[in-house]
């Protein structure tokens, strides 16, 4: 392929991300050689999405430039997948004129999560050069509680009154198709716009042309209230499969839709939020690898001060049994060991445990089912490793006591961090807290300091000392 040749993506058969590795660096020099002609050729076959990555990967200087190669058309979509950054960056580069014609034509749910990132004076700005149906629709959704179905829903959707036929609505169909963000289901209203039922497009080309809605519609809507929390949202549509679900207000009017595309960028956003905080780091909305070091390691510090804290209960245990040590100093060289394997089983546990009450899979209901079923499994694991470590500590110290302790300690440190792992979860959850604040290093720190107990308490019963 020549340096600077346009290509097609259908073309191609290397890898999305080489794909858009590669329109960045053809794009870059492009732009450097100032030949725009070639840099907007360039971009006619790649889809938005990607346009968006490579713009977001040149430099700051560039971006701008590059932006304004799209058509109008072209903008609007790659606009709403840039990152939020980006994004402000680019209102700022911006004529008013451009930055009002792409933040007009945005669906409402993008544009709320747009005026979330901006500064408060910018918003307003805009908000008042919107047109009056885009303002309404956009002050409607800022009026909700972030995290909730009433934030993420977009207001562009097809409702009609349930005595129309089914004539009469594909001629409103018409009229209206493209004001919807999806039209694959019509949502049907009473007189009071309370949401009474549903029908797919299917069910209206097959019906008779006189027929009224109300004798075809599925009246066993799967709905959702404006308050409803995002991530069971993301769940409710998973579970049914749903193209989008209606939301309705506390009158069971219908207000808005929220759309799969949205529940895709809920679950990585929940689910990027359960990482950090299994990894205890302190979870945001924007990229982590875009931060300058100063707020990444503010981000980090606060959970390793309280991990350094519940660290220096191990402290106090050594100290407190150091004539132990003093006497076998052999000891000492299996700590490590032991409160290792003891942290990465009860960091499997609780993960485990973390990831089911999330999807749901299992409750506090089921909570002492999970914990029998996690002890049973830290025993067989004890076993198996213990066994494993009594010949090795046999063959290092040559000393069958010794074995003996770091064997049985290995197994009691995997009970408990088995039980510890699933059970501290679901006494979280009982009290109203994010189980995933129990954290991987978190539990690992707690069965440190008890499994160092365990270890030094059992040697001074086993050896006698």
């Amino acid at each position: 392929m020549a340096e600077n040749q346009p290509f097609s993506l259908r073309q191609s058969s290397i890898s999305r991300q080489e794909l858009v590795e590669l329109v960045r660096s053809q794009l870059e020099a492009l732009l450097q050689q100032g030949n725009f002609p070639g840099a907007k050729a360039l971009l006619v076959p790649v889809q938005p999405a990607d346009i968006a990555e490579a713009i977001e990967g040149l430099p700051k200087a560039m971006q701008a430039i590059a932006f304004r190669l799209l058509s109008k058309q072209e903008a609007i979509e790659v606009y709403e997948y840039l990152d939020p950054s980006v994004q402000q960056s680019l209102i700022t580069e911006l004529r008013d004129q451009e930055v009002l014609d792409i933040v007009d034509k945005m669906s409402p749910d993008d544009r709320v999560r747009l005026f979330d990132e901006l500064p408060a004076k910018v918003v307003r700005q805009l908000l008042q050069q919107l047109s009056p149906s885009e303002r309404e629709a956009t002050s409607l959704l800022l009026g909700y509680k972030v995290g909730t179905a009433g934030r993420i829903m977009t207001t562009e959707y097809l409702a009609v009154k349930e005595d129309l036929t089914v004539s009469q609505t594909i001629e409103r169909v018409r009229v209206l198709a493209n004001t919807s963000e999806i039209i694959y289901y019509l949502y049907v209203t009473d007189r009071e716009r309370r949401l009474t039922g549903i029908v797919s497009f299917r069910d209206l080309v097959i019906a008779s042309s006189e027929q009224r809605l109300s004798e075809i519609m599925t009246r066993d809507v799967i709905f959702v209230h404006t308050d409803t929390d995002q991530e069971e949202v993301a769940q409710i549509i998973q579970r049914y499969d749903l193209v989008a679900v209606p939301v309705v207000d506390t009158e069971n009017r219908l207000v808005g839709i929220v759309t799969v595309d949205d529940v895709l960028d809920i679950v990585e956003q929940e689910a990027t939020e359960d990482i950090y905080a299994l990894g205890g780091v302190e979870a945001g909305d924007d990229n982590y690898f875009q931060k300058n070091i100063f707020t990444a390691a503010r981000k980090r510090v606060v959970w390793l001060f309280v991990l350094l804290l519940a660290n220096t209960g191990t402290t106090a245990v050594i100290s407190a049994q150091e004539n132990v040590l003093e006497q076998v100093v052999a000891l000492a060289a299996f700590i490590p060991l032991l409160i290792d394997a003891g942290g990465n089983v009860g960091a499997q546990s609780s993960t485990v445990v973390i990831r089911g009450l999330n999807l749901k899979t299992v409750g506090i209901k089921k909570a002492l089912q999970v914990i029998t079923k996690e002890t049973l499994t830290g025993v067989l694991l004890g076993v198996m490793l213990g066994i494993a470590v009594i010949f090795w500590a046999y063959f290092l110290e040559g000393s069958l006591p010794i074995a003996l302790t770091v064997g049985i300690s290995l197994m009691a440190i995997a009970i408990l961090a088995a039980v510890s792992g699933s059970g501290l979860p679901f006494l979280f959850g009982a009290l109203g807290l994010d189980p995933a604040l129990m954290s991987a290093p978190f539990i690992t720190s707690v069965v440190d300091v008890l499994g160092v107990f365990i270890y030094l308490t059992l040697a001074r019963t086993i050896l006698q000392l």
